[in-house]
């Protein structure tokens, strides 16, 4: 048996059948079938490339097929045999000859001729061929055909496009979303210097001081990571801790709060920089198994430092006015991390972001609440999506009169190789 290929079948079909998040049901996989090296990273390639991409590749097996149904167990084969032939310089022979091999092992003989004869027929064309077979016409509908083209649900391109502000840009954009990321770390202040992360084999990122993107190999065999001195961490994500701690600010500043902290990666980054300014981070995390991993990223921290709670953000526990320095890193559609999460661009949909909209809006108002007179708020979101960025900020500011915006960011994959972090600083203005 082609194991890294049975690995890459059994992550989508964690991710079919059990609602499984790729990227975390991934590396459990690889230590089931013992895959390191070459093969693992064969295996993730298969994987991630095959969920990402199948808004494109159905089409192109439905053109193939004679009968328009198919078990779901086959189409998830037929997914990783097109994904080698369009996209992986693997040989048209080797990549039928092991999805049938597949099949036969993971369903049965019965389809095995199927896959063969579909799998024949998609090798007779290039991937610009069926692009052009496929999808719409690119003239006469763009969105629609990058929809397809680059394999980003419609509502997802409209939306994307709507926050770019217009059309440029659009596909370099979406392709973006396609490419495989960098693994980033984060030399925890204090903890760690970015010389250690550089000698494991890293180069400096070029906005944040303490980041690093590692060229090869596992993160986890670095001692710095695994001792939670370092940790993976975007370089947008940095930048969104660091728009919070570098905010001018004037008096007391010895009280900082994130309010949504799980799973713990830039809480992580404010406590090592709080325990170096004699500051306290609260980690607030609604979700107790959520906080329990907030406490273990922050294994290294100095105890004094931080202090991790599970409570509801919308109503915290604490007096309004605690704290000199907030963030809200609101749970959001994380729409701006498609390149690492391969199947979220899947589940989410329009009516999700009612939802998401109305619980921002109130984690906000709450953390504005939670800064005294002359704070800092960062208002955050791994989406570009306007509904959730400005369109939340402008919410709550008009409806208070005792806040205004500083400044705000956006970030882009395809313009800055981060994520599509957005951040907004807030002050609440001083008691005259």
């Amino acid at each position: 048996m082609d194991r890294p290929r049975r690995a890459a079948l059994d992550v989508l079909t964690a991710v079919r059948v059990d609602d499984a998040y790729a990227n975390l049901v991934l590396p459990q996989v690889l230590r089931k079938h013992r895959l390191e090296g070459r093969d693992a990273a064969l295996a993730t390639e298969l994987a991630s490339g095959a969920i990402r991409m199948h808004g494109l590749y159905d089409p192109v097996i439905d053109a193939c097929l004679t009968k328009p149904r198919l078990q779901p167990e086959v189409r998830d084969v037929l997914r990783l045999g097109v994904h080698q032939l369009l996209s992986m310089r693997v040989p048209d022979h080797a990549a039928i000859s092991t999805s049938v091999d597949l099949v036969r092992a993971s369903v049965g003989q019965g389809p095995a001729g199927l896959v063969n004869a579909v799998l024949r027929k998609v090798s007779r064309e290039d991937l610009d061929a069926w692009v052009a077979a496929v999808a719409p016409e690119r003239t006469r509908d763009l969105r629609g055909h990058l929809a397809v083209a680059q394999s980003h649900p419609r509502w997802v391109v409209d939306a994307l496009a709507a926050a770019l502000g217009a059309d440029d840009g659009l596909e370099e954009l979406l392709a973006a979303d396609n490419a495989a990321p960098r693994v980033t770390l984060v030399a925890r202040p204090g903890l760690a210097d970015v010389t250690e992360l550089e000698a494991a084999g890293g180069t400096r990122t070029s906005r944040s001081p303490y980041g690093v993107v590692l060229d090869g190999g596992d993160p986890a065999a670095i001692p710095a990571v695994a001792e939670g001195r370092a940790g993976v961490q975007d370089e947008g994500s940095q930048l969104v801790a660091l728009a919070m701690t570098d905010a001018p600010i004037e008096g007391r500043d010895e009280r900082w709060l994130d309010l949504c902290a799980g799973p713990g990666g830039k809480a992580a980054l404010l406590a090592s920089l709080a325990a170096q300014r004699g500051a306290v981070l609260v980690a607030n995390e609604r979700q107790p198994h959520r906080a329990a991993l907030v406490a273990s990223a922050m294994r290294s921290v100095p105890a004094r430092a931080v202090r991790v709670v599970a409570g509801d953000g919308v109503r915290p526990a604490w007096v309004p006015g605690t704290f000199d320095r907030v963030l809200v890193d609101a749970p959001c559609s994380g729409l701006g991390a498609l390149r690492r999460r391969p199947e979220s661009r899947w589940r989410r949909t329009p009516e999700d972001l009612d939802v998401l909209v109305t619980l921002q809006r109130a984690l906000l108002d709450a953390a504005v609440e939670s800064v005294r007179p002359g704070g800092v708020v960062v208002y955050a979101t791994c989406s570009p999506v306007l509904a959730e960025t400005t369109g939340v900020v402008e919410a709550v500011l008009a409806g208070r009169d005792d806040t205004v915006e500083v400044d705000r960011f956006q970030l882009w994959p395809h313009r800055d190789g981060t994520d599509a972090m957005f951040a907004a600083r807030l002050r609440r203005r001083a008691l005259v």
